[in-house]
């Protein structure tokens, strides 16, 4: 069986999924997050499949989603997007250090995973922990700079024209190369990394992400980068690559 927990660790309610004779144990653990204007509770696919392979999966409600919405609709606020990555970057390491501290995570077999903003975290993540062992990147952009340009010119984006390129962003964007895997792969350090990307997605495009691990696959840091492609799933993830998500967990974490 699988238990799957409620919890609120220092104020950021997530979703525990556990085989249930294993809910006590010290386990590889592997955090998962979700989309933007998703709830945790709509990756929990993704969650039951890891902890079928033995692992602790945790699913993180993103800052202004779900039991963290603040007032406007999420997705109306489509400027605060990558200040929700950010928050999920900085609350990364507090919601590891808190199993491991309690006995409930191996903190040498720690992965990181998520889907579309998710997937933009699981990139970002990569850049400033190495002691992370592993990571799947699910439709998500390794290059928050360009998909940022190609963001405001996308579906995504409502109400008035915005121009990233003038003055008034610079600090905005300098502040996105510090998480830029694109401008930084080196930090990808032989890590066991797997992409996927449906070539019909068309709202994160899947050619930028596809190009990046064509660049990086023959260097030695990227000697373990992998990338699946499909066809004509858009920006949904089909059960099968949630299966091959935690079958790659369960060889590499």
């Amino acid at each position: 069986m699988i238990t799957v927990k409620h919890e609120s660790i220092n104020g950021i309610p997530l979703l525990e999924v556990v085989l249930t004779e294993r809910v006590n144990e010290t386990l590889p653990t592997v955090i998962f997050y979700h989309g933007w204007t998703n709830l945790k509770e709509s990756s929990l696919v993704h969650g039951y499949e890891i902890a079928k392979k033995g692992f602790r999966a945790l699913i993180p409600e993103a800052y202004l989603h779900g039991e963290r919405s603040e007032g406007t609709p999420v997705n109306e606020r489509s400027l605060e997007f990558w200040d929700v990555v950010q928050h999920n970057i900085v609350e990364f390491p507090m919601i590891v250090d808190h199993y491991v501290k309690a006995g409930l995570t191996d903190q040498k077999r720690v992965g990181v995973s998520g889907l579309s903003m998710g997937g933009m975290t699981t990139s970002a993540i990569l850049t400033q922990y190495p002691w992370l062992k592993t990571a799947v990147v699910l439709m998500g952009s390794p290059s928050p700079i360009s998909f940022s340009k190609w963001l405001l010119t996308s579906k995504w984006q409502t109400g008035a024209e915005i121009n990233l390129e003038s003055d008034q962003f610079a600090p905005a964007i300098e502040s996105l190369k510090m998480i830029s895997l694109d401008l930084q792969p080196e930090k990808i350090n032989g890590k066991f990394v797997h992409f996927w990307h449906d070539e019909d997605d068309d709202l994160v495009p899947y050619q930028p992400t596809f190009d990046f691990y064509k660049k990086i696959k023959d260097q030695d840091y990227g000697r373990h980068v992998s990338f699946t492609t499909t066809g004509s799933y858009g920006h949904h993830v089909p059960y099968m690559i949630s299966i091959e998500t935690a079958e790659f967990f369960n060889r590499h974490l």
